[in-house]
């Protein structure tokens, strides 16, 4: 088996391995929307451990060792990221947001926020602001859209409810 590394892909290591699925929910419960097959197939191929980690609330490092443990490879050593909080909204965010999208309804729904949120950003003009909220912080979504060029704020606005600013 292939080394289990931040840049993993989740929808490796469910492939890779029999009964991770069950692994990541009973080392984070946030890891019970593995069970939604749409987030499998369309998220897990674009998030890798680090990004899982950060959606559940989790240090990158102890995720991977948690997981390189369970399928008996040896934890490594690395740096832990300190958290920092900001708690202004950048300057780029003046205007209300033209839309705005529930991640979580959309994943309950067997929808993929991915395929939404760039369909909703098409269509808007530039500058225009797209609302993201979610009870995770959605990190495949925000590395997807700085990738695509577009200016991306998130925080936690309360405990378990995240933000995210997207502008086009």
């Amino acid at each position: 088996m292939k080394e289990i590394t931040l840049e993993t892909k989740i929808a490796d290591l469910l492939n890779d391995y029999d009964g991770m699925r069950d692994i990541l929910i009973k080392i984070n419960p946030k890891f019970k929307k593995l069970n939604n097959p749409v987030l499998r197939r369309t998220l897990g191929k674009i998030a890798g451990v680090r990004q899982a980690a950060i959606v559940g609330g989790m240090e990158p490092m102890d995720l991977l060792n948690r997981l390189r443990m369970a399928v008996g490879q040896s934890p490594v050593e690395g740096k832990t990221a300190e958290k920092t909080k900001v708690k202004e909204l950048p300057k780029w965010i003046v205007n209300e947001p033209k839309e705005s999208m529930d991640a979580n309804e959309l994943l309950d729904k067997k929808e993929n926020p991915l395929a939404k949120s760039n369909n909703i950003l098409r269509k808007m003009q530039n500058g225009e602001i797209l609302l993201i909220t979610s009870d995770f912080k959605p990190e495949p979504l925000i590395e997807e859209f700085e990738k695509n060029g577009h200016q991306v704020f998130c925080q936690e606005a309360a405990k378990d409810k995240f933000v995210t600013y997207v502008q086009k």
